[in-house]
């Protein structure tokens, strides 16, 4: 289809009622503020946020949004709050995100990732006024035999560890309600729904823990090294605002083409698959002030090696291009983190997350500009 620009779409949520969960987290947040700048009636649906310091308290998120306190396991709760604010966009960003922390209660992560996603599915099936849902999954979805070409859509999906398993999971029952409710004969004006895998994601106010960028961001504040414990493991790594301005494209245009319903691989280019080690070497000359220790535990838990998206569909299905490859991603993050180290308040991160935005919108204009 015809490219639509960032703007365009951007401004498509203008005045529209648009639900998030997980909008506490790394990604929730810069979603929200995207949403925020767009001039949506934004309701949030989550637990307090995840980590501490947190984006979405630094950066004063709550203000301009009705912000709820809730857990995706409490079916009724939820349901109660899809009835009071009749959504009209639905993006499903709440989870149990970290590997390793599967490892460690795989009963909590298989409730929040599966039965989350399956009350998420059932409140968009009975609330009438949602016309789009989108439920965000990740990279580790797919059978992961360590190939070095890209997992496509078509692929199995039988993710190896707690979290990457609950969320293959979480696309069956999605795919499950699709076909059975959402695009079923009778299913009326029923909402379009699709599914996003995403791989990992860089950018500024990421405090999770058993994540790169916050680790070395960590390092250097408190003046220890950065441990890196798999420092030859590739991952396809993006900036934060490549995946969601291709959710909101997916959300946006969806229900006025139900033919782009489906599940979508979104990553960046093959460039920009990188080593662990590549990754803080090349952050560490942006940020400074922390230094690299490798350290190889053969006791850890498992965790692939090798892991590489085919975005083909997504490409030819839309029209987008990556913007910022990782280079631009890492400068853009480091610049965020240089104004939380020296001190910055809620107004200056909220005005530096905005100019990203802009500056990433005006990037992608002048990519597409021949399109």
């Amino acid at each position: 289809m015809k490219y639509v620009s960032e703007r365009e779409i951007l401004g498509s949520y203008k005045g529209r009622r648009v639900l998030v969960t997980g909008h506490t987290g790394f990604k929730g947040s810069w979603l929200v503020k995207l949403l925020q700048t767009a001039g949506a009636e934004v309701t949030g649906y989550s637990l307090d946020p995840p980590t501490d310091p947190s984006l979405f308290v630094m950066a004063g998120l709550a203000g301009g949004m009705e912000s709820v306190t809730g857990d995706v396991r409490d079916f009724g709760h939820l349901k109660k709050v899809f009835e009071e604010t009749r959504p009209e966009f639905v993006f499903h960003l709440a989870a149990q995100p970290i590997v390793r922390a599967s490892y460690k209660d795989p009963v909590a992560t298989y409730e929040t990732n599966v039965m989350g996603t399956v009350y998420m599915c059932e409140a968009v099936r009975t609330t009438d006024s949602v016309k789009s849902f989108l439920n965000v999954t990740t990279d580790k979805v797919y059978d992961n035999r360590e190939w070095c070409w890209g997992y496509r859509e078509c692929e199995p999906l039988d993710g190896y560890d707690p979290y990457s398993n609950s969320k293959s999971c979480s696309e069956l029952v999605t795919h499950c309600y699709k076909r059975s409710f959402f695009d079923s004969e009778n299913a009326g004006g029923a909402a379009a729904v699709s599914t996003a895998r995403a791989g990992n994601v860089i950018g500024g106010g990421d405090f999770a823990s058993d994540r790169i960028i916050p680790d070395c961001v960590r390092a250097a504040q408190s003046g220890e090294p950065l441990v890196l414990r798999n420092p030859a493991s590739v991952r396809p790594y993006q900036h934060v605002l490549e995946p969601l301005f291709m959710y909101l494209r997916i959300a946006a245009l969806q229900p006025r083409d139900r033919s782009l319903s489906g599940s979508y691989n979104i990553g960046p280019d093959g460039e920009d698959c990188v080593s662990t080690g590549t990754l803080a070497g090349i952050f560490q000359r942006e940020l400074g002030n922390f230094t690299i220790v490798e350290h190889h535990d053969e006791n850890a838990p498992h965790e692939a090696n090798f892991l590489r998206l085919d975005t083909t569909l997504a490409e030819k299905t839309f029209g987008h291009r990556n913007v910022w490859h990782i280079g631009d991603a890492l400068k853009k993050t480091a610049e965020f983190y240089r104004l939380y180290l020296q001190g910055a308040g809620a107004a200056e991160l909220s005005a530096a997350m905005e100019h990203q935005a802009d500056e990433y919108m005006d990037a992608a204009e002048a990519l597409h500009a021949g399109d």
